[in-house]
């Protein structure tokens, strides 16, 4: 199982845009969709990841827990060689968890390389202003460590949002398995 970190993008930064569609609705979403909320976090997962089948009903809780922001899992794995995280792969894996919000479809990579995604899963907490104020990982659990799954670093980073803070700065790289990128579609050494 390779172990690939976040990148740790820059606090502050702003949400790069997206225009992707809903493997289980079929409706296209963009930032827009989302503008009304007080916050927007933005996860990055796939189906046949270790990391992500670890933690995925630990991300359908925060779906149900947190459903006054908005939340968006996107995945952008090359399924022509991840058969398992094409859409009906996805749309199963959605179903059978009990996905809660929309779970995008990035074929051509572009929305991950745009959040310098790096691994699955990789999660990024936006403000209402659609500021970056967390990135990183769901907690301490990795599977095989026997640390619960409970979400806790990502559930104080929104609730400190939802109370008018800012998310402690003192954050932790998520690990995962690398996004699977196209032949040649790799973004650039960072």
């Amino acid at each position: 199982m390779a172990r690939t970190p976040s990148n740790m993008t820059e606090l502050g930064t702003k949400a790069p845009d997206f225009d992707l569609p809903d493997v289980v609705s079929g409706k296209r979403f963009t930032l827009k969709s989302f503008a009304d909320k007080p916050a927007l976090l933005v996860m990055f997962i796939c189906k046949h990841c270790p990391y992500v089948v670890h933690v995925e009903k630990e991300l359908a809780k925060l779906g149900k827990d947190y459903r006054s922001i908005g939340v968006v899992a996107i995945s952008s794995n090359d399924a022509s060689v991840y058969h398992e995280d094409a859409p009906d792969g996805l749309r199963e894996q959605a179903r059978r968890v009990g996905f809660t919000f929309p779970y995008l479809y990035d074929e051509s990579q572009e929305v991950a390389k745009s959040y310098r995604a790096a691994c699955t899963p990789d999660l990024f907490l936006f403000d209402g202003s659609l500021k970056l104020v967390y990135r990183g990982q769901l907690d301490d659990s990795r599977p095989g460590n026997s640390i619960p799954v409970t979400g806790k670093d990502i559930r104080a980073a929104i609730d400190a949002v939802l109370a008018g803070q800012i998310p402690n700065s003192d954050q932790r790289p998520s690990i995962g398995c690398n996004i699977k990128w196209k032949p040649g579609n790799e973004p650039a050494a960072i």
